[in-house]
């Protein structure tokens, strides 16, 4: 479950956080019993998506020093164990997305293929940062049809590839920690990939992200909070990707950690945008009935 560990379950939650805040009709705070749910499934869901990782990564773990004490690494417990567990994890999870409307049910399913074939990735390809994303953003496509109904896919689309890069890059990060394991052991990340041009990949990935979110502001009627938020969130990411550095496992971990924050502080940017919008329409209002 990785429950010492909780920045796993808050990268998982924030982009639900993000499109639930999004759905809020002007004027309203999020549904809060919707946030409260979507919190308890992304801790659910990261711990089912830990317990199939170390399932599938047994071998690996135990030749990292960071990942050797896990419980199926140190034999701790059986694989049949870590199944049963397993089971009841998605059960759970399950009878979350069961009291969703049958829309986001078919959505929620759909990324099951995703959570599973994704520590696989690392094994094939130098990009498994990129599934992660992927994966980890689905609730960025969840959150809005949980609370609407259906996706807008002029906000929900933008705001997912947002999360994508966003993934890119506190992953890429992460990565940094593990490089010399993995070369050890022989897996693939961008880390990897990048090596000493990680700087400007991250930069890249930061721009996109950026503009990601200017177009689903722009496409949900967002208003000055929202932006404001943004600008901040820039400052952010320019201070990650200059103050990085690659060659220490320490720094890297605290750079990858205060993602939080940002998630955080763009989920209250949209809040207070969404509470703004009363706020202008009725500027707007008066200045047509003084016309």
């Amino acid at each position: 479950m990785r429950l010492d560990k909780p920045i796993g379950t808050w990268l998982l939650y924030l982009p639900c956080t993000w499109s639930i805040g999004l759905a809020a009709d002007p004027g309203c705070l999020p549904h809060l019993s919707m946030l409260a749910l979507f919190g308890t499934g992304a801790l659910i869901m990261r711990g089912a998506g830990c317990t199939i990782n170390d399932m599938w990564d047994k071998d690996f773990d135990k030749k990292v020093s960071r990942t050797a004490s896990r419980p199926l690494a140190s034999g701790a417990i059986t694989r049949l164990q870590a199944l049963t567990f397993l089971g009841g994890q998605l059960s759970v999870a399950l009878g979350i997305l069961l009291s969703l409307n049958y829309y986001s049910i078919a959505l929620g399913a759909a990324s099951l293929s995703l959570v599973v074939s994704y520590p696989l990735m690392k094994r094939v390809t130098y990009w498994p940062q990129f599934v992660l994303g992927l994966t980890f953003n689905w609730g960025a496509l969840l959150g809005w049809a949980a609370v609407k109904g259906s996706c807008d896919w002029s906000v929900c689309l933008p705001l997912y590839f947002s999360g994508v890069m966003w993934t890119l890059i506190y992953d890429t990060i992460y990565a940094h920690q593990d490089k010399a394991d993995d070369v050890l052991v022989g897996v693939k990340s961008t880390a990897l990939r990048f090596q000493e041009q990680t700087k400007p990949w991250l930069a890249g990935f930061s721009v996109a992200m950026l503009s990601g979110l200017v177009l689903t502001g722009v496409n949900s009627d967002q208003t000055l909070p929202y932006y404001g938020a943004l600008s901040v969130v820039a400052v952010h990411l320019a201070y990650q990707v200059y103050a990085l550095d690659i060659n220490k496992p320490e720094d890297c971990w605290k750079k990858f950690s205060s993602n939080r924050n940002l998630g955080l502080l763009l989920f209250l940017g949209i809040v207070l945008g969404s509470l703004w919008k009363t706020k202008s329409n009725c500027i707007l209002e008066k200045e047509d009935n003084g016309k």
